[in-house]
């Protein structure tokens, strides 16, 4: 089995059935659209494709691959598994896995602005693992935000081939481009709707259900200095400390465009003697 599921469809480049900027406080680190999107999320598959959850197999919940820091549809894949969870619960079945498909490299390329050859080139050059041995036999269920082109599942899919991997695969996502006249970059559209400037970080770094992913922190390392030591100045010291950890996990400090403001997160560390 190989399915595709998709809570809302976009047709057209000025009328949607979701908020595009909730969207884009959930792409820059609100965990609480996060939250909000997986409900509906959960609820709309539910409603209408109870029957795939009708399996004795074992169910895996994966997000879109990732090095160290998530990305937001990790957290979007969490709270779905939460109702999942207490479904399989109330069906008396075992609750899912949350597994997850590794890769080795990042690029600083923003990848809302590209055409589809240009994304799957991208990803291309990087290197995926996944453990087949453990997914053999599962329903997979891989869960992201958006659907523009499709290159992230052509890569999926790509890997599972490569892999062997037998077992049942749905994609799944909470919004997908079904016009294929609009220009890719509407995702960017969606993504840049609500947060558009270093305030606008700042204001979502500072609150309450703010948590780092993959997006915010590449945009953060890749500012100029001026902005940088603005937001710097903006937000608590403690969510600087967080971003220099992530930073290194994920080898951001050998890429070139973000060394200037590692190289600043790690004299201040100095400073205070850490």
């Amino acid at each position: 089995m190989n399915k595709r599921y998709s809570l809302h469809h976009i047709h057209s480049a000025d009328e949607f059935t979701f908020s595009p900027e909730e969207y884009s406080y959930f792409k820059y680190g609100d965990k609480s659209y996060a939250e909000k999107f997986a409900k509906e999320l959960f609820e709309g598959f539910i409603s209408g494709h109870e029957d795939i959850l009708n399996t004795d197999k074992e169910i895996v919940v994966l997000p879109s691959p990732y090095m160290a820091i998530p990305t937001a549809s990790n957290f979007l894949c969490f709270y779905f598994k939460k109702h999942l969870d207490f479904y399989l619960f109330q069906k008396g079945k075992k609750s899912s896995i949350l597994s997850k498909i590794n890769r080795n490299h990042t690029y600083t390329t923003d990848y809302g602005n590209l055409s589809f050859e240009d994304r799957k080139n991208l990803i291309a050059n990087d290197t995926y693992y996944l453990d087949k041995d453990f997914l053999r036999g599962k329903l997979c269920i891989f869960i992201d935000d958006i659907k523009i082109t499709g290159s992230h599942e052509f890569t999926v899919n790509k890997i599972l081939d490569e892999y062997n991997v037998e077992a049942d695969f749905l994609f799944m996502y909470y919004a997908e481009l079904m016009n294929f006249d609009l220009d890719p970059k509407i995702e960017n559209y969606f993504n840049y709707y609500a947060v558009k400037n270093v305030d606008d970080i700042a204001e979502v770094m500072g609150k309450p259900s703010f948590q780092f992913n993959t997006r915010i922190v590449k945009y953060i390392l890749g500012l100029d200095s001026g902005n940088f030591e603005y937001l710097s100045s903006k937000v608590k010291k403690e969510l600087m400390d967080n971003l220099l950890e992530l930073a290194i996990s994920n080898n951001y400090h050998l890429i070139k465009e973000y060394e200037n403001n590692i190289n600043t997160l790690t004299q201040t560390e100095l400073y205070y003697g850490y």
